[in-house]
């Protein structure tokens, strides 16, 4: 069996607003985030978060910033205190809104199944969407959100993973085993990029896999918004730290496709099981940073990655070392692995054979298409100046702009999840993680809420004020105080159920 993992996505939006000047966006993107309209509380629980803190057991002193994001500060202004400037926001369906650097960021609820997963990104997508049009409504002027990771003027914007992972595994095997998978696994989940933004190999290729693979330096780091590393190394489990940390991917593109989504997280998931178990391939990559911008521009769609003993091994045949080891180990465990084990092999057999036969699950393919195809129509090249604004347009979030959005409703990119699913988890979070009972609990006493995380919440009641655990992690007993909880009506009584799951502060 796959052991049960809690996994989530977090995902930072472009914004641009006509008529306001870039300065603005910062201010601009609070405001989506407070256009909000349904049920919520806030603030956030900062208190257990350490971003220096690092899995190789020290503490870094400070965290690399870039200097280009000074340029969207306004000389004089005030500075806004922490609260103010995130304005977080937990739903209903468990999920937090916020403001981060001036991107309105959705994370989602902390899910067990990939179906769970895709139906809340995707609900994300819905939610950000209708307070970017609130928003719109109060000023008259357009709010554009874009699922990318580029403004193409130097700026890069994240969609993380998150993975539970067991404590014991030691750093060295973490980084030999994601390190090689993380630089080749953009071959199926790269979003795609009509440009290059950062020297390396192939500086002048006209298209690229990845948004994300310009921006990054490192091989290993804590840092997230400069310098950033291939492997992630924050250590914030969001859970207990004595069982487990979160392995924090930053190093992914943000995916249109259903699919896409649903393959990245579900071959990193069976990664992170094989390495639990001790497994590590027999290979490292030379220079992983040059390997990774490397594959992202190779014009030839050969995709050869140089190993550390001077040999070169496809990016593909590289994936399936790490599919061939999944399938010896978990074939049969579950429906879901089974799935992502048929639908991994297959897309390495269409890269092999032809890489844009991907176009119906890749995001990069199926938008080249489109490029392409436009170029060839209109008699263009790739250095014309609207070849960047239709690549944009790709992420774009309203579907009656966004051409990435018309493939999905048209069936041309393969979906993962119903509208069902969808709007169930714009309204719901997943009942088998403890994000129903974050969940449960805003839509019952948000008002009683003074503060509120991953791990707990802090709850007004009779004066004082209590610290409440949310409980379990997953699975059934995380049903069976649902279970418990659901006929309970008064804040005293569903505190009183609790059973011992609370502090005092």
């Amino acid at each position: 069996m796959t052991p049960a993992r809690l996994v989530g996505l977090e995902t930072e939006y472009g914004i641009y607003v006509e008529g306001r000047d870039p300065h603005d966006w910062l201010d601009e993107a609070r405001a989506v985030v407070l256009a909000y309209a349904g049920a919520a509380a806030g603030p956030w629980d900062y208190e257990r978060e350490d971003p220096r803190r690092d899995l190789r057991g020290f503490r870094v002193r400070q965290l690399a910033s870039d200097p280009r994001d000074a340029q969207y500060d306004r000389p004089g202004q005030m500075p806004l205190s922490q609260e103010e400037q995130r304005s977080d926001r937990v739903l209903a369906n468990g999920a937090r809104l916020y403001n981060d650097h001036g991107h309105p960021e959705y994370a989602t609820p902390e899910c067990l199944s990939l179906r769970d997963l895709v139906a809340h990104d995707v609900a994300g997508e819905r939610i950000v969407l209708a307070c970017a049009r609130a928003r719109a409504a109060q000023t008259g002027r357009p709010v554009h959100l874009f699922k990318n990771n580029t403004d193409y003027h130097g700026a890069s914007y994240g969609c993380h993973e998150s993975y539970l992972v067991d404590r014991s595994v030691p750093f060295d095997r973490l980084y030999a085993t994601l390190t090689p998978f993380f630089v080749t696994r953009t071959i199926y989940a790269g979003a795609g990029k009509s440009a290059v933004e950062s020297p390396g190999p192939w500086d002048d290729v006209p298209y690229q896999l990845s948004q994300r693979a310009d921006f990054f330096t490192e091989e290993a780091s804590v840092d997230t918004l400069h310098r950033r590393p291939i492997l992630n190394t924050r250590d914030e489990p969001h859970a207990d730290p004595g069982r487990y940390l979160r392995l924090h991917v930053i190093c992914g593109d943000a995916n249109v496709s259903e699919f896409a989504t649903a393959l990245k997280v579900g071959t990193t998931r069976l990664v992170v099981a094989l390495c639990e178990r001790g497994w590590q391939p027999a290979i490292r990559v030379r220079r992983p940073v040059e390997a990774m911008r490397a594959v992202s521009r190779d014009p030839t769609l050969r995709w050869p990655v140089e190993l550390d003993d001077g040999r070169f091994l496809a990016a593909v045949d590289l994936q399936r070392i790490y599919l061939e080891a999944a399938q010896r180990t978990f074939a049969g465990a579950d429906a879901e692995t089974d799935w992502v084990l048929r639908e991994w092999a297959a897309i390495l057999d269409d890269l092999e054979r032809d890489p844009l036969a991907t176009a119906d699950r890749c995001d990069w393919a199926a938008k080249r298409l489109l490029l392409e195809s436009y170029l060839e129509a209109e008699r263009l090249s790739w250095q014309d100046p609207i070849v960047r604004s239709l690549d944009l347009e790709y992420h774009a979030v309203d579907p009656e702009r966004g051409l990435g959005a018309a493939l999905r409703q048209e069936g041309h990119l393969r979906a993962i999840v119903e509208e069902t699913d969808i709007q169930r988890a714009m309204a719901t979070a997943p009942t088998d993680t403890r994000a129903w009972l974050r969940g449960e609990w805003v839509r019952r006493f948000a008002p009683a809420i003074e503060r509120i995380g991953w791990e707990r919440l802090c709850v007004r009641s009779n004066g004082a004020c209590r610290w409440v655990s949310l409980g379990p992690l997953m699975g059934g007993e995380v049903a069976r105080l649902a279970a418990a909880l659901r006929e309970v009506d008064s804040l005293d009584a569903w505190l009183a159920r609790m059973e011992g799951g609370s502090t005092d502060a």
